[in-house]
């Protein structure tokens, strides 16, 4: 960064101001009840109903592969409710938390719990971009190679959790060890594959022990029910397609939402972790295909992680109006997801392999 260009950078930073932006989106914190709960069971249903439709189909026919993605779409959007689930302020939507939990959270792999706290520690600002970070990792420091493997790792994901619930919940009860490394290294929806989780997120929770125990047992009807020949053994393949196919777009989604270039040692400070994160407004119809729920305001969000998703287009709309796109706020905008991956794979190349 030139001379001229530090110094314009520190007093853009010098004027920014958290409360008068605040003050621009103060009147759109409340949460939508309806609007959840309409987007979340249509899609689900949506997805789920495709989803038979795929065991209904020849295999491989185009018919099947229609459904497939269709399915995976519809719940690729419904699982993503999770990121509202868990900045949900504690003892609300009780019921909407349940519900997905049943719908989406168990039958995917992927209860609440996985995300709890590890997400809440994401938005702090200490945090941020540290080791103490399970959902950053320096893509842009540490080079091409595991933004590649980023993305193929998706194709384990399904499988490793399935196994998790199925097979290592059940022992962990009777090994101490287990139940440990089960808990810190088995136990977050993350993407820095070094991350451990604290002991003090999970020790004397019931809330998660009851969650776990419906997860495994979803695993053992889902696989009794395939023993016993009552669903077709198809259905399994089926699930991990579309599991992986939600885990993949999710991977691509995931590494157009951060720049990644802290190499996560120092604190950033909050105009710095705003630039390090995307907006990425797009098309109302397509973009949301890949980044739903809101997370196409990635950026936004992190200014207002209370934010609800439905509010957070319009209070996009009004900090662009107000702050203009040459401001520090505008310029977390990006054209599109191929020009942020673009940025990101040719800053990778100037890195280490």
């Amino acid at each position: 960064m030139t001379e001229k260009k530090s110094e314009e950078y520190l007093r853009e930073q010098e004027g920014f101001s958290m409360s008068k932006t605040r003050e621009i989106v103060k009147d759109l914190f409340r949460p939508n009840p309806i609007i959840y709960w309409v987007d979340f069971l249509f899609c689900a249903i949506l997805g789920w109903g495709a989803f038979l439709e795929t065991l209904r189909s020849t295999v491989l026919s185009s018919r099947q592969i229609f459904f497939l993605v269709l399915s995976s779409l519809a719940l690729y959007r419904a699982a993503l409710f999770i990121h509202e689930i868990v900045h949900f302020k504690k003892g609300t939507f009780k019921v909407f938390r349940w519900t997905w939990n049943i719908v989406c959270g168990f039958p995917l792999m992927i209860p609440f719990f996985l995300y709890q706290s590890v997400h809440f520690d994401h938005h702090k600002q200490k945090f941020y971009g540290t080791e103490k970070d399970g959902e950053y990792f320096p893509f842009a420091i540490k080079g091409r190679r595991w933004i590649v493997i980023h993305i193929l790792f998706s194709c384990l994901i399904p499988i490793l959790f399935f196994t998790r619930f199925s097979v290592l919940t059940p022992l962990s009860l009777i090994n101490k060890k287990l139940r440990s490394f089960l808990m810190t290294r088995m136990s977050s929806l993350v993407i820095d594959l070094d991350y451990q989780r604290p002991d003090s997120t999970w020790q004397n929770s019931d809330d998660w022990k009851i969650q776990e125990f419906l997860a495994c047992l979803f695993t053992w009807i889902f696989s009794g029910l395939i023993i016993m020949e009552i669903i077709p053994a198809i259905a399994f393949f089926m699930w991990y397609c579309v599991e992986v196919l939600i885990f993949m777009v999710n991977s691509i989604r995931t590494l157009g939402a951060h720049r990644y270039q802290n190499p996560k040692e120092g604190v950033m400070s909050y105009p710095d972790q705003m630039l390090d994160s995307v907006n990425t407004p797009g098309n109302r119809w397509t973009t949301p295909l890949w980044a739903p729920v809101g997370l196409r305001f990635h950026a936004t969000h992190h200014l207002f992680p209370d934010l609800p998703y439905h509010a957070l287009g319009e209070a996009h709309r009004r900090l662009m109006r107000d702050n203009g796109e040459n401001s520090l706020y505008g310029r977390t905008v990006s054209s599109g997801l191929v020009s942020t991956l673009h940025q990101l794979w040719k800053h990778a190349n100037n890195s280490k392999l």
